[in-house]
């Protein structure tokens, strides 16, 4: 899977589970336990997680927990998982929306979605699409921010004259700068540092804009 191309298929969270759930009523219970994981990351950060604290939060044993999950890190591999699959599935639809005229319009509505994500999602803003996890990727595997700026590369290209061999290694820089700053923005509480937030914007737009030009100021 190169850079520029990394929408082929993203990987299903139930890819990392014990036991892959088959039916509604397994896919039910093991939304129910993210839920309580995201719900105690959001408390606690996700460093202190553990199985014991997803199955009391969720009122179930914990061997309920181990049927799905055979140790926290495939609980927060799992949970970041699911933020990527969900975020991944807006893309497009935010790249299309009438309302941007240029591409950079459309990079910063993403950047926005995530920022939404940060203020709305339980767990969100300690990790994130999964890149804070320490865990050595597998060969040929790509960060969180990469898949999401291949798939903005993709929808770009699709609406917007924005062309270049590496248009999505640019756009993850331009995500990585962002998610540091908004990481800190919201390092506190859910409700984020608006200083932080708008430089989050205002780096990505600089940094791409001296790479590809301003499109306001063209034509």
């Amino acid at each position: 899977m190169s850079l520029d191309n990394p929408a082929e298929e993203l990987p299903e969270s139930s890819a990392l589970l014990r036991n892959e759930p088959v039916q509604a009523r397994s896919t039910a219970r093991l939304a129910a336990l993210l839920d309580s994981a995201a719900a105690v990351i959001d408390e606690i950060g996700y460093e202190r997680l553990t199985t014991a604290m997803v199955a009391e939060r969720a009122g179930a044993s914990i061997g309920t927990v181990y049927r799905y999950f055979p140790d926290r890190i495939v609980v927060l591999q799992g949970l970041s998982q699911r933020f990527l699959q969900q975020f991944t599935a807006r893309i497009t639809q935010t790249v299309f929306e009438t309302r941007h005229e240029s591409w950079l319009d459309a990079v910063a509505a993403c950047i926005d979605d995530i920022v939404t994500a940060f203020h709305n999602e339980p767990g969100f803003r300690s990790l994130r699409f999964g890149d804070v996890l320490d865990i050595t990727p597998g060969p040929g595997s790509l960060s969180g921010n990469a898949v999401i700026a291949g798939l903005m590369a993709d929808a770009l290209r699709s609406r917007f004259e924005i062309e270049g061999e590496n248009v999505a290694f640019h756009l993850d820089v331009a995500l990585s700068l962002s998610d540091a700053l908004l990481a800190r923005a919201f390092s506190a509480s859910r409700k984020g540092d608006e200083r932080f937030i708008a430089e989050a914007q205002s780096v990505a737009r600089a940094y791409l804009v001296a790479i590809y030009g301003d499109p306001s100021l063209e034509g």
